[in-house]
């Protein structure tokens, strides 16, 4: 009969010897997963960074979802010094530096291995009005004047973002401004210009200029001549359609002899008319 102390140390002793070799199995896997995960990462690195690996000219870098500024103009904004290594381009950073110039609202920047290159999708801020910080800005300063943002002139987009007028014609010479003015203080109508805008567009009577300086009195120029809304409010709809209700006024009476129509009461429009001075010229014996 075996002794039950002896097979008990050998059973001992075996369970050790396995437990020593899955122990040296298992440092051995590890050694080889670091080994592996290093070489790839010293790998891509060396890659990346050789002479194939380069951003060397613009035509690298693919730019998507402009449709009124030229991919050109959008790289002449790009922070890249040609030639660039890949890895040291960091595209976040492109993505804010594009995102605080005026036209652009969204960038989204990808790097591209195969081939290497650069992928750019941007959203653009649309201008719907050139702004006027005051009503002077209209005489003092024209569209063209290459000192607008200093004479008080900007572009908004629909959502009341103010952008520099040199922001759009500095990157594009035959870019089409839209014909809506807007005067008065972005900061005191920003709020409500969503609002506004969205009444306006709508309307069927025709807006060319909003005179906001005033925030106590709207006033409007349209096709049927300059009407005063008072304070803007939630009955801006009820006064626009008032408006519309209008549009045979130049049959009836003469626009010149207008000098303004007043909404402020959208049940009871009155039109304010023109002062006639008469002047009695007396003849000399």
């Amino acid at each position: 009969m075996p002794d039950i102390s002896s097979v008990s140390r050998m059973e001992l002793a075996e369970r050790r010897r396995r437990l020593r070799r899955q122990r040296r199995w298992r440092s051995l896997q590890s050694s080889w997963r670091a080994i592996t995960v290093s070489g790839f990462t010293v790998g891509l690195v060396w890659i990346t960074t050789l002479p194939a690996w380069v951003i060397r000219q613009p035509n690298q870098i693919q730019i998507e979802g402009n449709q009124l500024l030229s991919p050109q103009a959008i790289q002449s904004l790009l922070p890249i010094a040609y030639p660039q290594s890949l890895l040291s381009i960091q595209p976040q950073a492109i993505a804010q530096h594009l995102e605080s110039q005026g036209p652009i609202a969204q960038a989204i920047v990808t790097r591209q291995l195969f081939p290497p290159s650069l992928s750019i999708h941007i959203q653009e801020r649309r201008p719907v009005a050139i702004a006027y910080t005051h009503s002077a800005s209209l005489e003092a300063a024209p569209v063209a004047d290459r000192n607008a943002a200093a004479a008080g002139i900007g572009l908004l987009d629909e959502k009341g973002n103010w952008m520099p007028l040199e922001s759009y014609t500095a990157l594009n010479q035959s870019i089409q401004l839209p014909t809506l003015k807007v005067i008065g203080t972005p900061e005191q109508y920003r709020t409500q210009w969503v609002e506004l805008y969205q009444a306006v567009s709508r309307s069927p009577i025709k807006v060319t200029q909003i005179d906001w300086h005033d925030p106590a009195n709207l006033i409007l120029s349209t096709d049927l001549g300059i009407v005063h809304f008072g304070s803007f409010g939630s009955r801006f709809s009820q006064q626009l359609r008032a408006l519309d209700q209008m549009r045979q006024l130049p049959q009836n009476i003469d626009p010149n002899e207008i000098a303004y129509i007043d909404l402020t009461n959208p049940e009871a429009p009155m039109i304010q008319m023109v002062e006639v001075r008469e002047v009695n010229s007396l003849n000399s014996p």
